[in-house]
């Protein structure tokens, strides 16, 4: 009963909190309607109508932040929300994390692997993210690999390690399958890819 329970919330939780975000932002949408000048207002009141906006927005925002001027904006805006203490903290983890998992086509998490940690013998999935750069290429001897351990059930903390190829395993899964498989606590498995039987040289 208490897997069934784990599992049936894994499934509501996510959904609940997708709901959840998507009122708020829809119920500001909203209100936002309320602030406008009488003559802007819609004579009626149209269910939905702050569903509409939200994707109007939201459609026109990526619009404009799509080309040179809304670029350049968009630096400036950073910039100045860099500079604020708290606003920094929050904003730039949020981004780093949101430009990491959904940004179209990203490369941020490139393939699943398995490694050793956080000692010999434990195993854990972690994502490969490149090879390391600037002076620490200076004090590692070998073939090295960049790879991010994800926490469960929050995959947007980890750890970042740095580990000699040889000791990674590369994974027959996708990275979203790894994701549910992490954020799941090992749950949600990811279909398993019998490897191909090797034949034996000089045989058919």
């Amino acid at each position: 009963m208490k897997k069934y329970l784990i599992t049936g919330l894994l499934v509501w939780i996510p959904l609940a909190i997708t709901v959840w975000v998507l009122e708020a932002i829809v119920t500001t949408m909203d209100q936002t309607l309320l602030l406008l000048p009488p003559v802007w207002k819609p004579s009626i009141y149209i269910p939905g109508l702050g569903v509409v906006l939200t994707v109007l927005v939201v459609l026109l925002t990526g619009i404009f932040v799509s080309n040179f001027l809304g670029q350049k904006l968009l630096a400036v805006w950073e910039g100045i929300l860099k500079r604020i203490p708290v606003v920094n903290s929050i904003y730039s983890g949020v981004k780093q994390v949101s430009d990491t998992l959904f940004s179209p086509g990203g490369q941020a998490f490139r393939k699943a692997v398995l490694v050793q940690y956080p000692r010999a013998g434990s195993w854990t999935i972690a994502f490969l993210t490149g090879q390391p750069g600037g002076d620490v290429v200076n004090h590692l001897s070998g073939d090295y690999v960049s790879v991010y351990v994800p926490t469960t059930p929050n995959p947007t903390s980890g750890f970042f390690l740095m580990m000699p190829r040889a000791d990674v395993i590369d994974l027959d899964m996708s990275v979203d399958e790894a994701l549910k498989y992490v954020i799941s606590m090992g749950v949600v498995t990811p279909p398993t890819r019998h490897l191909p039987a090797v034949r034996p040289a000089g045989k058919p």
